[in-house]
């Protein structure tokens, strides 16, 4: 089994905890909102680029955890791809925590096979988590916020509540097909908010979400490299 290991900060409670965390699986769920006015309007978004309906809704896919990454810059193949920003759920130690990712996908290949679409490019994902359990009680209340910078100039490209998306524990059994925990050392990508603009590439990507209630906030940014599509 290939197992990815990211430098993670865990905060429980006032207490900050810098581990190697391993990792063996990686799940990026999609289509995953509460309102199907929405989820509609986001499977809108991508048909007008060429992909194809879900076969459900939601939709659980599976890619390597070799595509995790904390770093600042991922390279891509070509110009057609983004970042999306979601809530992310990762298991470890016996224990729930919800940080955030992009899950950066190539509009391209993903016009023509989305699970082959999730697998081409790296998923960043910030190096904080938080205890799932003390935002539990006021979860709808978090944010989801992202930016891109087009043109030299930084926009706001998503922004919204997670409480757009399926809960966490709904998301869970949805995934397991049964209620309980994710099995342990497995990260899960669980969906995101429709782009303001329309979804489109992005060559600078800033992510991050935000806790009201308790006054906090997790965020990260990387670039993309683009490398050279030759034939």
């Amino acid at each position: 089994m290939a197992r990815q290991t990211l430098s993670l900060t865990l905060q429980a409670g006032s207490t900050s905890t810098r581990r190697e965390v391993g990792i063996d699986d990686a799940v990026v769920a999609g289509w995953t909102g509460r309102d199907p006015v929405a989820v509609e309007k986001h499977i809108k978004e991508l048909e007008a680029l060429g992909v194809k309906r879900p076969a459900s809704t939601p939709i659980f896919y599976r890619v390597s955890a070799a595509r995790l990454t904390t770093g600042t810059e991922i390279e891509v193949v070509g110009t057609h791809s983004g970042g999306e920003v979601e809530f992310v759920l990762l298991q470890h130690d016996g224990r729930t925590w919800v940080g955030t990712g992009s899950d950066h996908t190539d509009r391209q290949v993903e016009a023509y096979g989305v699970t082959v679409s999730k697998q081409m490019c790296d998923k960043p994902v910030a190096p904080v988590f938080w205890a799932f359990d003390e935002v539990a009680p006021h979860w709808d209340q978090l944010r989801l916020r992202a930016h891109v910078v087009e043109t030299g100039e930084r926009k706001v490209y998503q922004d919204g509540p997670v409480a757009a998306m399926l809960a966490p524990l709904d998301l869970i059994a949805g995934y397991l097909k049964t209620v309980g925990a994710l099995p342990e050392n497995t990260l899960m990508f669980c969906g995101t908010l429709a782009a303001h603009g329309g979804v489109r590439p992005t060559e600078r990507f800033e992510f991050e979400i935000e806790d009201p209630v308790l006054g906090r906030k997790i965020a990260h940014a990387y670039s993309v490299r683009v490398l050279p599509v030759l034939g």
